[in-house]
């Protein structure tokens, strides 16, 4: 038996949204035997959009019972039976997470009508109910409203049924199928397409835009959890209902994977990508020239447009830092701003002191050249080599100077020895400081993967 359902809804996403009117079609695989129909007052008022799109108002639901009222009938109509909807993923999210509410727990085995569609009378220019009735002769009277939409997708699974010459049915039904928790506009042959080796997946929207990007250890398999559960939230519902493709990219190893995801999110900035896209260089000590010609060192706050010499991840790192090249270079603490006040300067050339000019700009700028060479002393220069994607090649991650430089694949047998010809063999992409900590952190791990350089 099936439970055709169709709800009309206050919003987009069931943890914050009511149901305004359901109706259940239960269907014997040939006919439709029983119906059910209810107005529900939501407990919220309908916005002005969904009130034009229904014609459902907030004075119709006044008096309608609330869905706890009408839940254990609700219940026991779908118990046991396979829930099937036109996007059936937000009609049973809605349904579970109301009745979990009110203390009823809904597993049922689900059918999507859009996804059957694409299967069953593939090469249709859309999939909507509308558009769907409208080819197939299915009339409707009542469109966006629950019954109309119910009896409209029950006609149409009737035909469904009767010309599924290759039970797409049957074979999304079974046990094993992923099909039904798949997003209702995503074909399966793209899952069935995806390797479970390391990489990176896109999200494509239905103007083949990139929507998100993810790294993968095994690419199908972590695709794949992004489809089960029930989650009832906004970003969620709009996220499945925006997947209309995926694409990937096979990484050698889950570092390439982690690198290669940071700088696609860089590049492409998807919609549905939020943590890397915030990520920035938090500090870093940064150098410039004064009206004196003296130059200065200073521990800031990252800024976009100017390179720092150094970057470090807290004003603290960066202070203690400063204060080391102080002592060991003689530098004056107020020309790099540690000290603030106006008493005499505390710094170690105290009485031929450049802040008092004392000390001429081209004395004091040589020591100023003295620690940055000891500063670029301490930014490593190391490659990673690890697995490549066969077995004849390994991949190559090149940090320079401190800088991520560059990543790619190298012969099994070529020889890492020159970093100017190993260059010949990367691409290079733009780096922060996320990337270089991950590389820097997975060297320490994995040390007898690091190659060094000598200066």
């Amino acid at each position: 038996m099936y439970a055709i359902v169709d709800i009309e809804t206050t919003g987009g996403h069931a943890s914050a949204n009511g149901i305004t009117e359901i109706a259940i079609c239960i269907h014997d695989g040939k006919r439709v035997t029983r119906r059910f129909e209810s107005l529900v007052n939501p407990q919220r008022d309908i916005p002005v959009y969904i009130r034009a799109l229904t014609g459902i108002t907030n004075e119709m639901v006044q008096d309608a019972p609330l869905f706890e009222d009408v839940a254990h009938e609700i219940y026991h109509l779908l118990k046991g039976q396979i829930f099937v909807a036109h996007n059936v993923n937000f009609d049973y999210s809605f349904l579970r997470y109301h009745l979990n509410a009110a203390g009823y727990e809904l597993n049922a085995n689900k059918l999507c009508t859009v996804r059957l569609g694409r299967k069953i009378m593939p090469g249709l220019m859309s999939y909507s109910l509308g558009k769907l009735c409208t080819h197939l002769g299915i009339s409707n009277n009542a469109r966006h409203r629950a019954m109309g939409d119910a009896e409209a997708t029950a006609q149409l699974f009737s035909l469904y049924l009767k010309n599924d010459t290759s039970n797409h049915i049957g074979a999304a039904l079974k046990q094993n199928s992923k099909e039904q928790v798949l997003p209702a506009n995503l074909p399966k042959t793209d899952i069935e397409a995806l390797p479970t080796s390391p990489g990176i997946y896109y999200f494509h929207d239905e103007k083949g835009k990139v929507v998100y990007v993810g790294k993968a250890k095994n690419i199908r398999k972590r695709v794949c959890s992004h489809f089960t559960g029930n989650n009832p939230n906004l970003q969620r519902q709009e996220f499945l209902k925006n997947i209309y493709r995926i694409s990937h990219q096979v990484c050698g190893n889950e570092l390439i994977a982690l690198v290669t995801e940071a700088v696609e999110i860089k590049r492409l900035w998807p919609k549905y990508n939020r943590s890397l896209k915030r990520f920035e260089n938090t500090f870093g000590i940064y150098m410039y020239e004064d009206q004196r010609g003296y130059m200065r060192l200073a521990v800031d706050k990252h800024r976009k447009h100017m390179p720092a010499v150094y970057a470090c991840n807290s004003l603290y790192e960066g202070r203690n830092l400063l204060l080391n090249l102080i002592d060991t270079f003689g530098l004056c603490p107020k020309l790099c701003f540690i000290q603030k006040n106006d008493q005499p300067c505390q710094g170690a050339n105290v009485g031929a002191c450049a802040c008092e000019g004392h000390e001429s700009p081209e004395v004091y700028n040589q020591r100023i050249q003295g620690a940055l060479d000891e500063l670029k002393k301490a930014l490593p220069t190391f490659a990673i080599r690890d697995e490549g994607r066969t077995d004849d090649e390994h991949s190559c991650i090149l940090i320079e100077e401190g800088r991520f430089y560059g990543m790619g694949y190298i012969s099994h047998y070529y020889d890492v020895g020159n970093i100017q010809a190993l260059k010949n063999y990367l691409t290079p992409y733009p780096g922060n400081d996320y990337i270089r900590n991950i590389v820097t952190g997975y060297a320490e791990r994995f040390p007898q993967r690091k190659v060094s350089f000598s200066a």
